[in-house]
């Protein structure tokens, strides 16, 4: 985190003093490294330091922060876009540093993770630790659990090469799926490009900042409800209602701008009450995203991870963010060839999503992040993937035998 916070701060400065195309590269890159630290090493920490009834909850103080972050940042875009200099861009870009520092105090403060303690033997530092954090001193039970995932743990010398064993075949698919399909709900180009896109069904300029500031808003809103909701309904619900909601908003927005543009249409001026009728099914859409996907992809993939596997799990988890990469690149040129049919296409992943969720996620509410195995065990396909420690013990018997 703390490495995580100084390539945001150094990022932000290349930025916000560019003279040159080079140092906006640069400082974009420095950036990139910065979230690759902040979102392989946050989500993991509040999971392993977490009580499990509240791990849903608070795991996404992650993703509200995200989208709070998100809405002040088109907050700042539409005030500065206003800038009669044009050098607006340059606090836009620059004020990055401000949560860069707040991410660089707040981990000086923050002690080692508990596993990281027992892991390296300081075993009576991470007791007093959890009894810190627990406000309790009855937490023999639970330091004995993480003692004991600490010691299967050091038996695994190679984690990347046991996270490919078929024991750990449902975590290696959720490392990938869950990341994958988070990226292909259409919520980052909505991100990315609200602007092009208001603009392109009929806003102007400083209206469509306007549109995304609006969305912004929305999108921190409504992950407030699932920090509410999360350990009540649990993980498998939220995802298939978020993706209900986001499918039948695409499907809408697709059919009110193909009723006025037509296939070959060109994209002019919309009604108003129409344009904000498509800003409307825009917000609701964001929101289901919001309170399901957007929290929900990084909760998950935090508590599934069992120790001996966790490191590289989450490595492979944040690397698969690369598609957020490709589909920015290649956002303007679909909308500009598929045009209605953008929102189609994302839609189809969403059904294709929430086919997968229904099919292979087990819900993880109120387990204790130790104890996860047991949902695997317990799952209709893939407990055939994973063996249970009765099993396993019984296994090593024969073959000696």
């Amino acid at each position: 985190m703390l490495s995580g916070g100084f390539l945001f701060l150094v990022g932000a400065g290349f930025n916000a003093f560019a003279q040159k195309v080079w140092m906006l590269i640069v400082g974009r890159m420095l950036l990139g490294f910065g979230i690759g630290c902040a979102n392989q090493s946050a989500p993991i920490y509040v999971s392993e330091v977490a009580p499990y009834k509240y791990r849903g909850a608070l795991n996404m103080m992650f993703q509200l922060a995200i989208t709070i972050g998100i809405f002040v940042t088109n907050v700042l875009n539409y005030f500065f876009a206003k800038m009669k200099n044009g050098e607006g861009w340059h606090y836009s870009l620059g004020f990055a540093a401000v949560p860069a520092v707040m991410i660089v105090i707040g981990a000086i403060f923050l002690s080692d993770s508990l596993s990281s303690l027992i892991e390296r033997g300081k075993d009576e530092k991470a007791k007093q630790e959890l009894i810190k954090i627990r406000g309790t001193s009855d937490v023999e039970e639970e330091f004995k659990d993480l003692v004991e995932a600490s010691q299967s743990s050091a038996a695994v010398n190679h984690s990347w090469a046991t996270l490919l064993k078929r024991h750990y075949r449902p975590q290696f698919v959720m490392a990938i799926a869950i990341p994958f399909f988070q990226q292909l709900t259409g919520m980052n180009v909505i991100t990315f490009y609200a602007p092009v896109l208001f603009r392109t069904i009929g806003f102007g300029s400083n209206a469509s900042l306007m549109s995304s500031m609006i969305t912004g808003g929305f999108n921190a809103l409504a992950t407030f409800v699932s920090i509410f909701t999360v350990d009540k309904v649990g993980r498998r619900k939220l995802f298939l209602e978020g993706s209900a909601q986001m499918f039948i908003c695409q499907i809408v927005i697709t059919a009110a701008i193909a009723s006025k543009f037509g296939v070959d249409g060109n994209p002019g001026t919309l009604p108003k009450w129409y344009a904000f009728l498509v800003v409307g099914f825009i917000c609701i859409y964001v929101m289901g995203f919001a309170w399901s996907w957007g929290p929900l992809g990084w909760l998950v993939p935090s508590e599934i991870f069992p120790l001996e596997v966790r490191s590289a799990a989450q490595s492979i988890n944040v690397s698969v963010m690369i598609f957020t990469f490709a589909i920015a690149q290649v956002f303007t040129s679909m909308l500009c060839h598929m045009k209605f049919g953008l929102f189609i296409f994302f839609a189809i992943f969403v059904l294709v999503m929430s086919c997968f969720i229904h099919k292979c996620l087990p819900e993880t509410k109120g387990v204790p992040i130790e104890e996860m195995s047991v949902v695997w065990q317990n799952h209709s396909y893939w407990k055939k993937f994973v063996k249970s420690a009765s099993e396993e013990a019984k296994a090593k018997v024969d073959n000696s035998c």
